[in-house]
């Protein structure tokens, strides 16, 4: 591989931003495709469809054999809250692939105990935000039912371009965290990406059920993003 295409994969995966190595199966030159850049034709629509996949593939386009080599950054759940729907969520996301974290600043209920092996953080969000920033390959899961300790974090992740956004909590719970988030600046589009009531509409009622209507939310979000890349020029 070409040093700086190597160099560069690197700075991406620094940057946790997603890129794809396409390699010329017929000996032509390697290329390196990073989220965001502006393609020509058929690969616009094939590197599309492996941003969403995740998956490394030979491709056929326009009479060239290509090998298509994704690098995703691992998608992580920030949790903020650790209560009991946290407890069961975090055991299942491990098992489908997903890095975790909880965050909580009620030590109470932020305990290695309660979290045994789970990346836990008992701090204010606002504080431990400051320390792991979110970003695109993040999902947000706000499930403490308290403004104070959730607002703060959803507005963050909504700004940060999280790929997946949810609160726990009835429609008028939601409504009035609508109206702060308003005066916080957040625009009726920032807004309408938050999933409230959280989860899957599967009629889940215990905390395990509630998790896995979340879990399967968030995977729907992280496989169905729009990552339609711009056309019109070479990147």
């Amino acid at each position: 591989m070409d040093r700086q295409i190597l160099a560069r994969l690197n700075e991406m995966r620094r940057k946790r931003q997603a890129a794809i190595l396409v390699t010329d199966l017929d000996g032509g030159s390697d290329r390196l495709i990073v989220e965001g850049d502006v393609l020509d034709g058929a690969l616009a629509e094939v590197a599309a469809s492996a941003f969403r996949s995740g998956k490394s593939s030979a491709v056929e386009i326009e009479g060239q054999s290509l090998f298509l080599n994704v690098h995703l950054p691992p998608p992580r759940i920030v949790v903020i809250g650790a209560v009991h729907i946290s407890q069961v969520l975090a055991r299942m996301a491990a098992l489908a692939g997903f890095d975790i974290t909880i965050i909580d600043p009620r030590t109470a209920f932020a305990t290695p105990e309660r979290f045994e092996g789970i990346d836990l953080v008992a701090d204010w969000p606002v504080d431990a935000l400051k320390e792991r920033p979110l970003d695109g390959y993040m999902a947000l899961v706000a499930v403490t039912h308290d403004p104070k300790i959730d607002d703060e974090p959803i507005a963050q992740a909504l700004r940060a371009g999280c790929f997946y956004v949810g609160a726990l909590g009835s429609r008028k719970t939601h409504a009035g965290r609508m109206e702060r988030l308003r005066r916080e600046g957040l625009t009726e589009a920032d807004l309408a990406r938050i999933r409230a009531p959280i989860g899957l509409a599967i009629g889940a009622a215990s905390p395990a059920e509630i998790a896995v209507a979340i879990l399967a939310e968030i995977i729907a979000s992280l496989r169905g993003r729009d990552v339609s890349l711009p056309k019109g020029g070479r990147s």
